[in-house]
């Protein structure tokens, strides 16, 4: 069995995102534009600490996928994204609003643009993901941590929050998935 390993707090801080338009458009964008098949074999998987599966998804090669919530203390909206590079789940880049209690940006860890509305974007992260897994504590429904991606020119959301508020789940992209969790 393979060890986790936790990410960073910070970073585990930053993966409540939003939708909010950035220079470079929709956090989405380019979501659909990949030359893998549709049925292609990577999966982005949500496990609880039990082991049962909460959501899964195809996620082939190009593929993008944020994840979406309220920050705690200020109640505004906070996006990571990620996409599938060859097989790999890269951080990509991130919004942020404002520089509130655990978010902000570190030097030499992409670039951070402005958003044009006081918020920003940290651009070309392009951070692999440690084992393409992270562990994440998922936030009350107040803070409603979710998935977002686009499928056939739909954005299409899952909020962790109703399904697993206050537990410890692991987000992993991976090449085989329990056909028993369809979204």
């Amino acid at each position: 069995m393979q060890h986790l390993r936790r990410l960073p707090w910070t970073l585990t801080v930053r993966l409540v995102p939003a939708f909010v338009l950035g220079l470079t458009g929709s956090p989405l964008a380019g979501a659909e534009s990949t030359s893998a098949p549709a049925n292609a074999s990577e999966f982005l998987v949500v496990t609880s600490e039990q082991g049962e599966q909460l959501f899964r998804a195809p996620m082939p090669e190009g593929a993008r996928w944020c994840l979406e919530w309220q920050h705690s203390v200020e109640k505004f909206t906070v996006l990571d994204c990620y996409r599938n590079h060859a097989g790999v789940m890269e951080l990509e880049r991130s919004h942020q609003p404002d520089f509130a209690a655990g978010l902000g940006h570190i030097y030499g860890r992409g670039e951070q643009v402005s958003d044009g509305q006081g918020g920003y974007w940290i651009e070309h992260i392009d951070e692999p993901v440690p084992g393409n897994q992270y562990v994440l504590r998922v936030g009350a429904p107040a803070v409603d941590h979710r998935l977002v991606w686009q499928r056939d020119g739909q954005t299409k959301r899952f909020s962790l929050s109703r399904r697993a508020a206050g537990e410890r789940v692991t987000l992993s992209l991976t090449d085989t998935a329990d056909a028993s969790a369809k979204n």
